[in-house]
């Protein structure tokens, strides 16, 4: 039953059978097999089925939510017992958004220092992205903004605080001043994020609330290439703090505080709530509580 639900789960992900398939290990003919037996042990259709995969049936939105639980329930205690035979060890996967990315050393050093054989894998993902990879378990824990918009059904823990500075090269506008407001922010060439990160929307709001409709002449989802773009000397951008200082700015480029107001949004990790979990995200959840508190200011 735990497998068959697996395959369900990586289909209702997918939305392909052949896709699926691949993703699960398995042939396309064994994982609509499967499915079948599913459906025929739970006396319910799951899948609308036509030339293709075309969605789930009410039934199979329902069965997907208890497919989650009990599959997680599944690996939790896998994973419980393993820890109990032979220590923590295994491999986390972790997602977070680009504005994170330079932070995470703070949570992975530390940790790894106390569990050297437990592994990582990180990669850039937009918010809702981190929230519907938990909830596919195409990851163990995310970090994202805990404070702008909704975050479902998570377990939180606050990492720091994100305050904005326009970043710009020297002998540019601004490029002497001490603080900028964001109403100034208005004719300014500017580069940022694309509008599907959160951090975008984040700016585009405190912009707007200046009176300042937001123009980019470039977008991209990468950080590094608006910081190579503002070190032309013809883009500025709006970046957090944080990330600005990590990538260790030669004396050209100025970082100035934008105040009027000086906005600041909380970052976190998010692992999907459930009671217990696995020993891997329950320590990685205690090691994100020890970090200062002073980084929340």
């Amino acid at each position: 039953m735990i497998d068959k639900l697996e395959f369900f789960i990586a289909l209702a992900r997918e939305r392909h059978f052949g896709r699926a398939a691949e993703e699960s290990g398995i042939s396309q003919p064994s994982l609509s097999a499967a499915i079948r037996q599913l459906e025929d042990q739970l006396g319910v259709v799951l899948v609308v089925r036509g030339s293709r995969f075309q969605g789930l049936t009410p039934e199979g939105q329902r069965v997907l939510e208890w497919a989650r639980r009990i599959v997680g329930d599944a690996r939790t205690m896998r994973e419980e017992m393993r820890a109990a035979k032979t220590g923590l060890s295994g491999h986390i996967r972790l997602a977070a958004i680009p504005t994170a990315l330079a932070m995470i050393p703070r949570l992975t050093e530390p940790f790894q220092a106390k569990h050297p054989d437990v592994t990582f894998s990180v990669v850039s993902r937009n918010s809702l992205q981190v929230l519907s990879q938990l909830d596919n378990f195409e990851i163990d824990a995310g970090i994202t903004y805990l404070d702008n918009e909704p975050l479902g059904r998570v377990t939180s823990v606050p990492l720091y605080a994100e305050h904005y500075t326009l970043v710009t090269a020297e002998g540019t506008p601004f490029a002497d001043r001490e603080a900028v407001t964001w109403k100034e922010m208005n004719g300014v060439r500017l580069c940022l994020l694309t509008p599907d990160m959160q951090n975008r929307r984040i700016i585009n709001q405190h912009l707007a609330e200046a009176g300042v409709t937001v123009k980019p002449t470039l977008e991209s989802n990468s950080m590094v290439v608006l910081l190579s773009h503002v070190g032309t000397g013809q883009w500025a951008s709006i970046m957090p703090r944080n990330v600005a200082k990590s990538f260790g700015f030669a004396k050209q480029i100025r970082m100035i505080p934008i105040i009027e107001p000086e906005a600041s949004h909380i970052v976190g990790l998010v692992a999907t709530h459930r009671e217990p979990f696995t020993p891997l995200v329950s320590a990685l959840l205690y090691q994100a509580r020890s970090l200062s508190a002073a980084d929340l200011v």
